[in-house]
């Protein structure tokens, strides 16, 4: 997917001193969900915004659909560019299908994670096949981006395809959980990492508890139903940013379906459209050379592409 803001991360937080919080004094701030048309189809964006840029190497933040297309329509990403970044794909329902400028096609199904490592640049694509738009369907699910650590911003681009059976699954307090990348709960995901990362998918039933894992940064948002933390009820499509404390526990209001994600803070960062960079002067150059045509074709989608936006 694509971003559209320019932003620095200059209102950071310290760390909170409390040990332990339970409840709503847990909630450093509620992040509510943008809407943001992406052509054919929108998505809802809750990182970056200008209260919070990130949470620990976590940048951008979009919850797709859930959307319904009618036979012959689907979603269309033109070839776009990044930088300095990796993405983040898991899909609840449909498939979409990645390209890259390295040459790679995967279908991503429901259950997968796809992670494409932007490095010094890449360009890719998401569409559909043929046999997906042939039919009504469905597509819901979410993407991420994570800044990369200064070290490794200019590394060799990559992609990774992690099959739903190589994500370890787990069950919690009668909690169904999957971690998505990094550890919670005793359990290690095979899912490459740059610094310390957290990603987990949980779906509760109506009056179960969980405790969260401790993080440095972290927040959690609701994709579906509803949360409470104490007295404080977090709705659907919210995102809670949620202070280090020891122990947060949250009950859940409603059946619900929600994401954890935090880590180790990279340090500030630039975004400008697709471009993350620690260094302003980086993105000024990603920005020219796509202008300039300058970065590689996506083999098999080469006849279009996103144009820089003003």
């Amino acid at each position: 997917m694509e971003a559209d803001m320019t932003m620095r991360d200059t209102d950071r937080q310290g760390e909170h001193g409390r040990e332990s919080a339970r409840g709503e004094e847990a909630v450093e701030m509620l992040l509510q969900a943008r809407e943001k048309d992406l052509g054919g189809f929108s998505v809802r964006r809750l990182l970056p915004t200008a209260k919070r840029t990130m949470v620990g190497p976590w940048i951008f933040f979009d919850h797709m659909g859930p959307a319904d297309f009618p036979p012959g329509q689907g979603i269309t990403v033109r070839p776009h560019p990044h930088i300095n970044l990796a993405t983040v794909t898991y899909l609840f329902e449909g498939e979409i299908l990645h390209r890259d400028s390295l040459g790679s096609v995967q279908p991503i199904v429901p259950g997968d994670i796809n992670l494409m490592v932007a490095g010094r640049g890449i360009v890719h694509s998401e569409r559909e096949r043929p046999e997906v738009t042939g039919t009504a369907h469905r597509l819901h699910g979410l993407q991420l981006w994570l800044a990369l650590p200064e070290a490794d911003e200019e590394i060799e681009p990559a992609f990774h395809h992690y099959p739903s059976s190589d994500i370890p699954m787990c069950t919690v307090d009668g909690v169904p959980l999957r971690v998505m990348m990094g550890s919670a709960y005793g359990v290690i995901s095979p899912v490459r990492t740059f610094a310390d990362t957290l990603y987990v998918e949980a779906r509760l039933k109506a009056g179960q508890c969980l405790t969260l894992p401790k993080t440095s940064e972290r927040a959690l948002y609701v994709v579906s139903g509803a949360l409470r933390l104490g007295r404080r009820i977090l709705p659907e499509h919210s995102m809670a940013v949620l202070y280090p404390a020891w122990s947060v526990v949250v009950e859940a209001d409603t059946d619900a379906r929600i994401a954890l994600i935090g880590g180790e803070s990279v340090g500030e960062r630039f975004i400008d459209w697709n471009f993350v960079s620690s260094r302003k002067e980086r993105i000024e150059q990603a920005r020219a050379d796509w202008r300039a045509g300058r970065y590689p074709l996506v083999p098999g989608d080469e006849e279009e592409f996103i144009p820089l936006p003003d």
